[in-house]
């Protein structure tokens, strides 16, 4: 791929790949506040070595524009810095808010590093 731009091969959907990547007990797990994340090896993707998605639930933002706010803060925190993830093989990974606010883009940004980071340690120690 070049540049920076997300593509939608990289965004995970599909009720089946969801429930497999929540629902396996391989998969490991990471908190960096305000952002959890949950990983695991996928079977196969097309030229991509991750897909993602975001979720921020409504019982933490209750009001929609906060709750898209956080979504495209946590998008472009992926995007700036999907380069620091290296792993082998695919993976899927879920990024999930936990705040009850919203919390400033350069701590997302700080999140997110230390996610990626940890994914990539993790998956290649495996």
């Amino acid at each position: 791929m070049q540049g920076n731009r997300l593509y939608k091969r990289e965004k995970l959907c599909g009720k089946k790949a969801i429930e497999e990547l929540f629902s396996a007990a391989d998969c490991g797990k990471g908190i960096a506040y305000p952002i959890r994340a949950v990983w695991r090896k996928a079977d196969g993707h097309e030229g991509v070595a991750a897909q993602f998605l975001i979720s921020v639930p409504k019982r933490r933002l209750r009001h929609a524009v906060d709750r898209v706010t956080v979504r495209r803060r946590i998008r472009e925190a992926y995007r700036l810095n999907r380069a620091l993830l290296s792993t082998p093989a695919p993976i899927d990974v879920a990024f999930i808010y936990l705040a009850d606010s919203v919390v400033a883009s350069d701590k997302i940004h700080r999140a997110m590093r230390r996610l990626l980071a940890e994914m990539s340690q993790k998956e290649v120690e495996q």
